[in-house]
């Protein structure tokens, strides 16, 4: 193929790695081909695994529809989820009340803390509780520390349930940080699990700022259960630099957007 038909192809990815779908009448307009030529870039997309044909265009191919385990998601990539969470803990101030919810790349917050100054963490992930004791006897860390109780979900290391949902209104927060597992403009952010979920809106209902962290790899995605539009979102912080086709529609909805470098 060539070279301008590989860039039309990798226009189409692209706008599915955002949007998670494309239409053929768009790709006509935007590309300035004909609908065959489309028809004929998706049909070859699709045999090389990139997307899935549907009737009038083409959608993502979300190969996760489970969430994968705890241990499974800390070494997914680890590298981008360290470069977020040393930025988010960036926007935590000195005698801030936060709450940090289970995900994985929250996590990597904790060893950025330990130099702010009389915090309070909230917490339903069992790693974090585990990791800030630890700090905490070693007096690396000065805050305190407060585990919201409930149903203990194992494979995920977390708690979750009405107990724990409950417990959470009882607080209010400077800030929630919030891992998702997708986040499309026009869907907002979701997650695969409707108890995670709910958990996750209830920290945001509760907090002066909501704080999304997000690799690359969550965008265009929508999965399970919606948690919050963006217009609910206050800041998202990810690996890479706010998308140019979700700049003017994130100024709209007045959503911050932090280049974890």
């Amino acid at each position: 193929m060539s070279l301008i038909g590989e860039e039309r192809k990798n226009y189409i990815l692209n706008q599915l790695n955002l949007e998670g779908k494309v239409t053929t009448n768009d790709l006509v307009t935007k590309l300035k081909v004909s609908s065959e030529t489309i028809r004929k870039y998706l049909e070859e997309l699709e045999e090389e695994n990139k997307l899935k044909r549907v009737y009038g265009g083409a959608v993502k191919i979300n190969l996760s529809r489970e969430e994968p385990s705890h241990l499974k998601r800390e070494v997914i990539h680890a590298e981008e989820k360290r470069r977020i969470g040393r930025a988010a803990a960036a926007l935590v101030e000195d005698n801030d009340i936060i709450f940090i919810d289970d995900g994985t790349t929250t996590l990597h917050m904790i060893d950025y803390l330990l130099n702010k100054k009389n915090i309070t963490v909230l917490t339903v992930s069992v790693p974090v509780l585990h990791l800030l004791i630890d700090y905490n006897n070693k007096m690396i860390f000065s805050g305190d520390i407060f585990f919201i109780g409930g149903k203990v979900n194992a494979a995920h290391s977390r708690v979750a349930g009405s107990v724990a949902e409950k417990m959470v209104e009882s607080f209010y927060a400077d800030k929630a940080f919030i891992s998702i597992d997708g986040i499309m403009m026009d869907k907002g952010i979701t997650g695969f699990d409707e108890e995670r979920g709910r958990m996750a809106g209830k920290m945001m209902e509760h907090s002066k700022q909501s704080i999304v962290l997000t690799d690359q790899s969550k965008f265009g995605l929508m999965q399970f259960y919606k948690i919050a539009d963006l217009n609910e979102v206050d800041c998202i912080v990810s690996d890479v630099a706010v998308p140019k086709q979700w700049k003017d529609y994130l100024g709209i909805k007045d959503v911050n957007w932090i280049h974890a470098k």
